[in-house]
């Protein structure tokens, strides 16, 4: 799989899966840079291919009184911010055809949230911008219907899409990721597994988004047990305290360690 297509990618050779992490939602410059000088750190240690993630806003909440960002600009600039002062790319999700083009301007992945992942026109806007496009498949989506939303992405002329597993929903409460999708989308585009979305209990009775965070360092295990590309997960230095999917972040104190068995993982599965 080919990464040098991202601006500032590093240890592209190390033969490590790739990691798309960072908070949920950007709250503010320091906390920002914060935590993406400790994942630096890390992943420049354990030579993993890095990219900060950070929503410029969100959309997709349960309550009217929910957080949704600082402003649009505002922490786009701070994205940009991150990746000068780190010398790393950036991923941002977006909404709609005109984030698409704002976005663009200033990060170097452009991600599709779950939700919207059948929208062709919020995917071809994407694919037009020329940068990465990350597509997560849909909770009620098949894995073999992913097919069809990364050839949105190629029939642009835009060979750069990644396809994000983060779960299908099963009841009301609860996402069950099925590892045998990963061999199945992988024919398709490179597979990433978000780790801690797919651990979300949604649709929760109070409006709040709940999660499983113990499980983290489980399913991230099985997902380079069984061979995806990258890595997604969401983490922040005090997730009770995190305005947005707190409930299933990582503890950015817990991130060295669960990185380091993976690496280990994976050089074994590299072996086998």
């Amino acid at each position: 799989m080919q990464l040098s297509n991202i601006p500032q990618i590093k240890h592209t050779n190390s033969g490590q899966f790739f990691l798309l992490a960072g908070p949920c939602a950007i709250e503010g410059e320091d906390m920002a840079l914060r935590i993406a000088e400790e994942v630096v750190a890390i992943t420049d240690e354990l030579q993993i291919p890095y990219v900060f993630k950070g929503s410029f806003k969100k959309a997709n909440r349960s309550r009217l009184d929910s957080f949704t960002g600082i402003g649009d600009e505002k922490a786009l600039k701070i994205l940009r911010k991150v990746s000068e002062t780190f010398k790393i790319p950036t991923i941002t999700d977006i909404h709609t055809e005109q984030d698409a083009t704002m976005a663009a301007g200033y990060v170097d992945v452009l991600q599709i949230p779950a939700f919207l992942a059948r929208q062709t026109d919020l995917v071809v806007a994407a694919a037009e911008t020329g940068k990465t496009v990350n597509v997560k498949k849909g909770q009620f989506m098949s894995p073999e219907s992913m097919k069809h939303a990364v050839t949105k992405v190629t029939e642009t002329g835009n060979d750069n899409v990644w396809i994000t597993d983060r779960g299908t929903m099963f009841g009301y409460h609860d996402m069950i990721v099925d590892f045998r999708g990963v061999p199945t989308m992988q024919q398709y585009a490179p597979v990433v597994l978000d780790v801690t979305h797919s651990l979300q209990q949604p649709n929760q009775s109070s409006g709040v988004t709940g999660g499983r965070p113990a499980l983290i360092g489980t399913m991230a295990r099985a997902g380079i047990a069984a061979g995806v590309d990258g890595l997604f997960m969401e983490t922040h230095f005090d997730p009770s305290n995190a305005k947005s999917d707190g409930a299933n972040m990582l503890d950015l104190g817990l991130l060295k360690k669960l990185l380091s068995d993976l690496v280990a993982i994976r050089q074994v599965v590299n072996r086998l």
